[in-house]
C-alpha cells in the first residue's frame, strides 16, 4: 500500500489544485448561497467541486467508493462495509468562502478502517496545498514549487501558540484559554477558518487547536492525517485519536497538539461538552 500511497499523492493533491480553480471561478464572481437542512450554507462552489472530485477520483481509483458532505445520505449499514473509503469535503469554510476573506480549503483523505492514511488540504485563495501519507511524509507546497517537509513544533515551556476557530469560537475555548494562562503566563493566539487551524499545527506555527464545538468527519480526516504524519496528534478529551466511520458522523470535540510532554487534555476537565 505504501508504494500505491506514494503514487496517489500527487494524483490527488492535483485533483484538489484543479478543484481550487473552479471555486476560485466562482469566488470572483456573483453566487447564490443556499441554506441546507441543517441550516448550513451552501453555494454552487461546493457542487461544482463536489462533482469535480466524485468524477476524478472514480478515474484514479474506481472501486474505492467516495463520501462527501455533498453526499451525506449514504447510510451507516453501507458505509460499515468499506475497508477503505474516500473521504472528503469539497468546500471546507464556506462561511468563509461567502464572507470572501480566503480561509476556505478543499479536504481530501483517504480512510482505511478507522484512520485517515492519505490527506491532501488545498487551500485555492493562498494556491498553498498541505499533503501527507503514510510512508510518504508530510509537506507544504505554495503553488507549483517544491513540496516542502513539515513538522510539528515542540513545545516545552513559554508561551505557546494557539490558533481557534474564527466563526465557531465560544466559551469553552475561552475558558480553555484563560487556564492556560493560569498554566503557563502569556499565550499567543490567532483566529482562522476551516481545516487550515490544523495545518497551522502540522507545519509548526501553533501548538495547540482546541476544537470545542461540533465538527463532521469530513472536517478533519485530510487535515489529521497531516498533522500525525508531521509529528503531531489529534486527540479527543481522554486523549484518545479521533477515529473515522462511525456511526455517527459527528467528531468529539478535540485537541491538534504538536510535539512536546505537555498535557493539553488537562485544559478541559470538567468543561462540559
Amino acid at each position: 500500500m505504501r508504494e500505491e500511497l506514494s503514487d496517489l499523492l500527487p494524483a490527488v493533491v492535483k485533483l484538489a489544485k484543479s478543484a481550487g480553480v473552479e471555486i476560485l471561478g466562482i469566488y470572483d464572481g456573483h453566487f447564490a448561497v443556499e441554506a441546507k437542512e441543517d441550516g448550513s450554507p451552501l453555494t454552487a462552489a461546493d457542487r461544482l467541486s463536489h462533482e469535480l472530485i466524485a468524477q476524478g477520483l472514480r478515474h484514479l481509483t474506481p472501486d474505492i467508493p467516495m463520501f462527501s458532505e455533498e453526499s451525506r445520505e449514504i447510510d451507516y449499514a453501507e458505509r460499515s462495509t468499506w475497508p477503505l473509503f474516500w473521504l472528503v469535503d469539497p468546500l471546507d469554510g464556506t462561511k468563509e468562502f461567502i464572507k470572501r476573506n480566503g480561509e476556505f480549503t478543499v479536504n481530501i483523505a483517504l480512510v482505511e478502517g478507522e484512520n485517515a492514511i492519505l490527506g491532501v488540504v488545498h487551500t485555492p485563495v493562498k494556491s498553498i496545498t498541505h499533503s501527507a501519507a503514510q510512508g510518504c511524509g508530510a509537506y507544504r507546497q505554495r503553488g507549483d514549487a517544491a513540496p516542502q517537509d513539515i513538522h510539528v513544533r515542540v513545545y516545552r515551556d513559554g508561551k505557546p501558540r494557539v490558533v481557534a476557530s474564527r466563526s465557531h469560537a465560544g466559551g469553552a475555548v475561552a475558558t480553555f484559554n484563560q487556564r492556560l494562562r493560569e498554566k503557563v503566563g502569556d499565550i499567543e493566539l490567532q483566529s482562522m477558518g476551516s481545516a487550515l487551524k490544523l495545518c497551522l499545527v502540522a507545519e509548526g506555527f501553533a501548538d495547540v487547536y482546541p476544537r470545542l464545538g461540533p465538527t463532521s468527519e469530513w472536517d478533519t480526516a485530510a487535515a489529521q492525517c497531516v498533522v500525525e504524519i508531521a509529528g503531531g496528534r489529534v486527540v479527543d478529551r481522554y486523549n484518545k485519536r479521533l477515529r473515522y466511520n462511525k456511526p455517527s458522523l459527528l467528531n468529539p470535540w478535540f485537541l491538534a497538539c504538536g510535539g512536546g510532554n505537555f498535557d493539553w487534555c488537562q485544559l478541559l476537565d470538567g468543561i462540559l461538552e
